[in-house]
């Protein structure tokens, strides 16, 4: 959770609590999870209405696919693993080392890059999980953040406990030997 200041353009309530999203150059550069008493910020140009109409339509319809303009600015591995992240669809979900394997990479370089990620639920990092459980959310293994995890992926149709996760249907995206058998 970040600190109150006023660099956010549009602060918003949602399920998952208050969010700030910082657009500059008409590019959506962060979403930050706040404090509820930090002050809503109305939407007051096209994009901002735009990102508040898509965050409300992914809120009723979690296979809601987000179209707005991006500005994440981390390395080139980064980049690559936030790109892989917008490929796996809702209600799926990759092991950190799957998604590394898929990268030629290692589990905890993907970790990183997920905690890293200035724009989660736009960008679904959550829809990586550890193998032996739910893994971190936003740099916490713990607390409100794994809640906010549990409930986008819940939303999403995962409806098992934190530690045995499951899906509607396995993701078929990619070959057999790299898909986790999440069902319980």
């Amino acid at each position: 959770m970040k600190s109150a200041d006023n660099r956010y353009t549009l602060v918003l309530d949602s399920p998952l609590g208050r969010l700030g999203i910082l657009i500059r150059d008409r590019r959506i550069q962060r979403l930050d999870y706040l404090a509820n008493t930090i002050p809503l910020k109305s939407a007051a140009t096209p994009l901002e209405r735009r990102v508040l109409k898509q965050l409300a339509q992914f809120f009723v319809n979690p296979e809601h696919h987000f179209t707005l303009p991006l500005d994440m600015q981390g390395t080139d591995f980064q980049c690559r693993v936030w790109q892989a992240l917008t490929e796996i669809p809702a209600g799926q979900a990759l092991t950190y080392g799957e998604l590394a394997a898929r990268l030629g990479s290692g589990a905890r370089a993907v970790g990183n890059a997920c905690r890293n990620n200035p724009v989660p639920v736009i960008v679904p990092c959550h829809r990586v999980v550890s193998a032996a459980g739910i893994g971190g959310y936003a740099g916490s293994t713990g607390g409100r953040e794994i809640q906010r995890k549990q409930w986008l992926l819940r939303h999403e149709g995962f409806d098992g406990p934190a530690l045995k996760i499951r899906q509607k249907t396995p993701y078929t995206g990619l070959q057999h030997s790299q898909q986790r058998n999440l069902h319980a």
